[in-house]
């Protein structure tokens, strides 16, 4: 079921971020002192074609990637992408240390037996080593991830449709936080050992993801994010979806907006957060995250990062990879800059390019 066969070098793939408001893509090439962005594309979804990351419309999720397709590079042709939302589950189990990869294999699908509540029929399962556990030194900590495979097969056979082919299906939470390698440089010096959670507010849902020393410890998930903002508008002032939506990206908003429908969609957004923040505190034994780091198209609401800072009493700033080890050409970098901090899940899923993988 799962290969241990190594490669030392995985071949380039493009990000892509099927949300449930766009698609988001990214192709990225290592360079001597970080990465370099060579294309990127973000294509609107027709609403309601994704709901809780499942694929509900795949003929306008088609329809979105073939724009994608067109926007990258002919030789783009093959993609990292996510899954999330309910039909996917993941815990850390310890396992012996002196295990073989074939013998963990046997002992992860009795395992997974065990805490998957559907048939292992239904589910793709797979796991990674982490760390030595750090209270018996005899065991590891593993990564047991697994998802129903047919909301694996319904972004592998989206992409199939526009003739890109799907080399690795990721967790997006953990996506989420190996984009911290790009903005890392952003936090003040002697940040390496601290830890920072990294959050993505999207149109409908918040990713958390807690990274230690560099590795993701903890990731969560909030139904809550930037199109209850859009509602708010679009209720208080009486706008149609579309122009409460054109109203929000522009700032075209009547002058008490800050009061009527800013001040309370922020007020509900740190609560989110908050809570997520103690559920990771609660379960790690840890007092406190160090730094949050902003992402997603509604971080940068006016004021976000200052708010946080200021209630939760730790430094937050809005993700900006272009400060981090994140390079591009001139008129990419231009024309990306103000959106930049919402391709950070596909960042994560296009750095898979260059790590270590199983085949």
């Amino acid at each position: 079921m799962l290969s241990n066969l190594w490669k030392r070098q995985a071949p380039q793939m493009v990000g892509i971020d099927v949300g449930s408001h766009e698609i988001k893509a990214i192709l990225l090439s290592k360079t001597a002192d970080g990465y370099k962005i060579l294309s990127h594309a973000a294509v609107p979804l027709k609403k309601g074609a994704v709901n809780d990351h499942e694929i509900r419309d795949a003929d306008a999720v088609v329809e979105s990637l073939k724009q994608v397709k067109r926007i990258l590079p002919k030789g783009a042709k093959l993609a990292a992408v996510a899954v999330s939302g309910s039909a996917v589950m993941t815990k850390v189990i310890y396992m012996d240390a002196s295990l073989s990869e074939e013998e963990m294999e046997a002992q992860i699908e009795i395992e997974a037996d065990n805490l998957i509540p559907y048939s292992l029929d239904e589910v793709s399962i797979d796991f990674e080593t982490l760390n030595v556990n750090s209270t018996d030194p005899t065991k590891v900590d593993v990564l047991l991830s697994a998802c129903r495979t047919e909301n694996i097969d319904a972004r592998v056979d989206s992409l199939d449709e526009v003739n890109i082919e799907v080399k690795v299906v990721d967790v997006e939470g953990y996506a989420l936080g190996r984009s911290y390698e790009v903005v890392a440089a952003q936090l003040p010096e002697g940040t390496e050992n601290k830890i920072v959670a990294l959050v993505d507010i999207g149109a409908n849902i918040t990713t958390f993801a807690v990274v230690e020393n560099g590795q993701t410890s903890f990731i969560r998930e909030q139904a809550f994010g930037g199109e209850q903002f859009t509602q708010s508008i679009l209720s208080f002032y009486g706008m149609s979806h579309e122009q409460a939506e054109k109203a929000k990206l522009e700032g075209d908003l009547p002058r008490n907006y800050m009061f009527e429908v800013l001040s309370p969609f922020q007020t509900q957004l740190l609560q989110q957060i908050k809570r997520t923040l103690q559920i990771y505190c609660t379960s790690s034994g840890k007092d406190k995250v160090d730094h949050i780091i902003l992402c997603g198209g509604t971080s940068k609401l006016e004021g976000m990062a200052n708010l946080l800072t200021n209630e939760l009493g730790v430094h937050t700033i809005i993700a900006d990879p272009f400060q981090g080890c994140l390079h591009a050409d001139e008129d990419i970098k231009n024309s990306l800059k103000p959106d930049i901090s919402k391709y950070m899940v596909a960042c994560g899923l296009a750095l898979r390019s260059y790590s270590q993988w199983r085949t």
